[in-house]
């Protein structure tokens, strides 16, 4: 009867294997005094969290972790686009990128994309967050297929998403 069983022995949970991601080294450990605003980029500091909002009058001037790892060159996430797909509908697929960006930026302004970079037909598109980076692969396979492989690093905050087709 599997109403008298243990919680914790309910094979559901016991067959399930959780990774747990490191910490962004690029989030600050603590809080910038509010109001502030990213000298950089203009998003703005506010209620605990960075959003997009109008410049408040007193704000202090504060780095936000998308700007800082956008000046490291250090991507939490690379996304690489290659197959013959890719080479004939190249733009539609570009498209799909940037759209998928702007939709996260409304509601996440540190989710960006940092670059995209095409050598000898392979794209690869960097990301200053790995939830953005998945959900760009998420995309591309929802809306063209293909395969898609995800690739958590278990050492840092890093993700590689390969999307082919």
């Amino acid at each position: 009867m599997k109403g008298s069983e243990p919680r914790g022995h309910d094979k559901s949970h016991r067959d399930r294997q959780i990774e747990e991601v490191g910490h962004d080294p690029y989030h600050a450990r603590s809080k910038p005094a509010e109001p502030a605003v990213c000298p950089q980029c203009g998003v703005v500091y506010h209620k605990g969290r960075w959003q997009r909002a109008a410049r408040p009058a007193k704000a202090t001037e504060h780095l936000c972790p998308a700007c800082h790892r956008i000046n490291d060159r250090a991507p939490a996430g690379y996304v690489t686009l290659a197959g013959a797909y890719m080479d004939a509908h190249g733009e539609d697929v570009l498209r799909l990128v940037r759209n998928e960006e702007s939709r996260e930026a409304q509601d996440h302004p540190l989710q960006r994309i940092m670059g995209i970079e095409n050598r000898e037909g392979v794209v690869t598109v960097t990301t200053t967050d790995l939830h953005l980076a998945r959900r760009i692969g998420d995309a591309l396979h929802g809306a063209f297929h293909g395969e898609l492989v995800i690739k958590y690093s278990p050492d840092e905050y890093l993700v590689r998403v390969y999307w082919t087709r």
